[in-house]
């Protein structure tokens, strides 16, 4: 009489082991939700407001304009008019101002067009659609970027007590 292993033996020797990782760590993220300028203008707009500061890393390094565009497609309709339409205006108002999209501006010409950006804070949202949107962006650009794999990594090292729980987004494809 011929012996057969025991189930989970036999489970064993024929399950192979597959290794997994992030689709990110090896290949480039696809826009889904915004045009190619629109996604220029955003990602101009968030090394202006969330540079890299020596090694840590800023929000282009953090690819939060590719996690926006990512979360934004996935938001309500108003929060997808409000980024489509800031995007729109910035690009409209450097070619207005400049002959140029927004993404081709040096700093003090992106300057000149993030004015509203340099306006007091108060707690009632802007009336401007634009400065509206650009609270919104700096907002989100930040939370992004200090919540992203490459921020934390970075941060963690340095202290003890900066290492957080582990825990950052991931884009879903």
């Amino acid at each position: 009489m011929l012996a057969l292993p025991a189930a989970p033996a036999l489970l064993a020797q024929e399950m192979p082991k597959i290794e997994v990782g992030v689709p990110d760590a090896g290949a480039e993220t696809v826009a889904h939700f915004f045009s190619a300028p629109q996604l220029a203008a955003l990602r101009r707009l968030s090394d202006l407001l969330l540079p890299a500061m020596g090694e840590t890393p800023g929000a282009l390094e953090a690819r939060a304009p590719e996690f926006l565009d990512f979360l934004i497609g996935e938001s309500p309709a108003d929060r997808k008019q409000l980024y489509r339409a800031g995007l729109d205006a910035l690009n409209a108002g450097a070619r207005r101002k400049y002959g140029k999209a927004f993404a081709e501006l040096d700093a003090a010409q992106a300057d000149a067009v993030l004015a509203p950006l340099h306006e007091r804070w108060t707690y009632d949202a802007p009336k401007d659609p634009l400065a509206a949107f650009l609270r919104e962006a700096k907002a989100d650009v930040m939370a992004a970027t200090v919540n992203s794999r490459e921020w934390v990594q970075v941060v963690s090292q340095r202290s003890r007590t900066a290492s957080g729980t582990g825990i950052y987004w991931h884009p879903i494809e």
